[in-house]
């Protein structure tokens, strides 16, 4: 626990959210108008140098998602639209069969679209400035926190100077190494796969038609990414003991690795944009709750990024939340906190076994499970049955009928 607070108070609020990035941020949007006082604490200064998770990222939102992100006015902040993901190609190196999906066959556009981390920051942060009742600390960090009756007492520190905030529900936003989810005295409970992921755009030969490619070898996933401004966000995984080696390589034979572990389903690839690097960890946090305190987002689980689960399971972390918290009473009173977990239980463990497994199942060389892999692509792409758990996963229904995720008001 951090140490004690012992100074002068600020205003107090209803629902103080720690972690200004793209989950936290969608939670202060989805509890606009909910009659509430809420404050939002950011490590960065608003209107400037965007937090860690507003990178170059491509992120694959799910049909539920986009639907949730327009119904809180963020969409319409973009400034290039999603790339609409009409087609998923499904394959693993090595092993016969693919699964082929296609939204028109179920009845839709699109499975979801893509947009880049970065442009979806900023949109936050442009619906964020809208928001006349949401009350921002930043740039600010949180230093302590202490327990009092009916909530937390949390202690920020800003240009040097402290400040103390009492609220009835505290929230950990703030990503995988939370400051937050540790003061609460909240475990975790972490696998290292063995991976680093490169992620950038690439230019082909092939412009994106809608379709989101994705193969699987020993060393982890390859992805191309329809993306709206003609080029794929592409993303590489590689043994951690080879990441310094592909890290040093020039555009030239990157692009060269990148072609021979995706093969030629874009064409031939023409241009590499920056890369960036990313060690791939699971970290899960052994509870959700503490006393009139929930942990959502990266701080309570952070996934491999195969399937691109992460923030649209962040997402519904937070509109599950906003709805939990909807009806005006005491929002950290435990007997409301104590659903958050029941709320949540099915669609995270869904997820989360669902990244797992695969990443799992996909990086096993054996050959046993050549054959099994092999035999299960083949089942798969051929039995519309089998597919339909997967295209609800890739749509975002998993366990979590939220309003907004149907499109429903704010």
């Amino acid at each position: 626990m951090a140490p004690r607070i012992m100074r002068g108070m600020s205003e107090p609020v209803d629902i103080l959210i720690v972690g200004g990035g793209l989950v936290g941020a969608s939670l202060a949007c989805a509890l606009d108008g909910a009659g509430r006082r809420v404050a939002l604490v950011e490590a960065v200064p608003a209107h400037s140098a965007a937090p860690p998770s507003f990178d170059e990222r491509n992120l694959a939102l799910a049909a539920a998602s986009l639907n949730a992100l327009r119904a809180l006015g963020v969409l319409a902040h973009l400034a290039t639209p999603p790339a609409p993901i009409r087609h998923i190609h499904v394959s693993r190196a090595g092993d016969f069969g693919a699964v082929r999906l296609d939204a028109a066959e179920y009845g839709r556009e699109a499975f979801g679209g893509v947009v880049v981390a970065r442009e979806l920051g900023n949109a936050l942060e442009a619906r964020l400035s809208a928001l006349a009742s949401l009350r921002r600390h930043c740039p600010a960090k949180v230093v302590a926190l202490e327990a009092f009756a009916d909530g937390w007492r949390v202690g920020l520190e800003r240009d040097g100077v402290r400040e103390v905030v009492e609220t009835k529900l505290l929230v950990a936003a703030d990503g995988t190494r939370s400051f937050v989810r540790e003061a609460l005295g909240i475990g975790t409970i972490e696998h290292d796969y063995g991976q680093t992921l490169f992620v950038s755009t690439v230019a082909a030969d092939r412009a994106p038609d809608g379709r989101a490619w994705e193969r699987f070898t020993d060393t982890g996933p390859v992805a191309l990414l329809p993306r709206a401004d003609g080029h794929y966000g592409a993303i590489m995984g590689v043994a951690d003991e080879d990441a310094a080696a592909v890290a040093a390589l020039s555009d030239a034979d990157y692009l060269a690795l990148l072609q021979a572990r995706a093969g030629g389903r874009a064409g031939r690839l023409r241009r590499v944009g920056r890369r960036s690097r990313y060690p791939v960890r699971r970290v899960l946090a052994e509870r959700l709750t503490a006393p009139r305190a929930v942990v959502i987002g990266n701080a309570a689980q952070t996934i491999h990024p195969v399937g691109a689960q992460g923030f649209n399971l962040g997402l519904r972390d937070a509109l599950t939340l906003a709805e939990l918290v909807a009806d005006g009473g005491d929002p950290g009173e435990p007997a409301r906190l104590a659903r958050y977990p029941v709320l949540r239980r099915e669609d995270r463990e869904r997820t989360l076994a669902f990244s797992d497994g695969l990443a799992r199942l996909t990086a096993n060389p054996s050959f046993p499970m050549h054959v099994l892999r092999s035999l299960g692509l083949l089942l798969l792409d051929r039995l519309p049955g089998l597919k339909a758990p997967l295209v609800g996963g890739a749509m975002g229904w998993r366990g979590a009928d939220l309003q907004l995720t149907r499109g429903g008001a704010a």
